[in-house]
């Protein structure tokens, strides 16, 4: 009898075991994030091509995509709504967030995603040169996030502040993702790095996209913001003619959120 009682304690610790094991590995999934300046679809050939922008997107297979320097409706397009262009070619959603009018239309940052959103924000942010944007999607397991930030050190520093306040209404891991105009050690990202853990790759330079001898893409999440896994990969994609900025990838393991 004491012998099926402890056959029976094991099996129980077996099984609550099992469930333990397929419970933890439904908590935690890979997540590829890109961000991409497209130079609003024009190529280093002078080509304005958002398919061939949207075939660079696919062949990364990114979730979710932050995109910078794009068009919707201007002359300089062609009347062309760009980013809906190239998610209709890459089977993505996108939310457009417009930074200023420019020729008829208007200029500014997008997302793709595949995933449907919750919430969206969209702010100001300061650019003496021109108005800078930030975006904000809500998803289930995480906030998303793109800008462009200024050309000029004190906008990007003010930026700071007004990007914090906006990861701060969130209770859930904010990734951040952009040209953020700014060289490691430089610094805005010395203060940014305070605040944000850069989860893409420094190793690897991605403008100009010919010949990169700069690094000014970057893809991050706030300090303390949710629980990630990690960086498994993150790499500047080889594409030296789409746009004059190479695109730059990251792997995460993202934490699930029960339904």
């Amino acid at each position: 009898m004491q012998r099926l009682r402890a056959i029976s304690r094991l099996v129980v610790a077996v099984a609550s075991a099992a469930v333990v094991a397929m419970t933890q590995g439904l908590q935690a999934r890979d997540f590829r994030i890109m961000s991409y300046n497209i130079r609003n679809t024009t190529g280093l050939d002078g080509r304005l091509d958002p398919e061939r922008i949207a075939a660079v997107i696919e062949k990364v297979s990114p979730e979710v995509v932050a995109i910078q320097e794009v068009d919707s409706i201007t002359g300089r397009s062609r009347g062309r709504n760009l980013l809906a262009e190239i998610a209709g070619h890459a089977g993505m959603r996108h939310i457009y967030a417009p930074a200023i009018d420019y020729d008829g239309g208007k200029y500014g940052i997008g997302i793709l995603c595949k995933e449907k959103p919750i919430k969206q924000i969209r702010i100001a942010l300061p650019g003496r040169e021109e108005q800078r944007a930030l975006l904000a999607v809500e998803f289930k397991d995480y906030v998303f996030a793109c800008t462009h930030l200024s050309l000029t050190e004190a906008d990007r520093l003010a930026s700071l502040a007004k990007i914090d306040s906006v990861a701060s209404l969130f209770d859930k891991p904010f990734f951040i993702a952009g040209d953020f105009n700014s060289n490691p050690g430089d610094s805005f990202m010395r203060l940014f790095t305070e605040q944000f853990d850069i989860l893409s790759t420094l190793k690897e330079n991605s403008f100009p996209a010919d010949k990169p001898e700069e690094l000014l893409d970057y893809i991050a999440v706030k300090k303390g913001s949710g629980e990630i896994a990690g960086t498994k990969r993150s790499k500047v994609v080889e594409e030296p003619i789409a746009s004059d900025h190479r695109p730059v990838y990251a792997d995460v393991v993202l934490k699930q959120r029960p339904d």
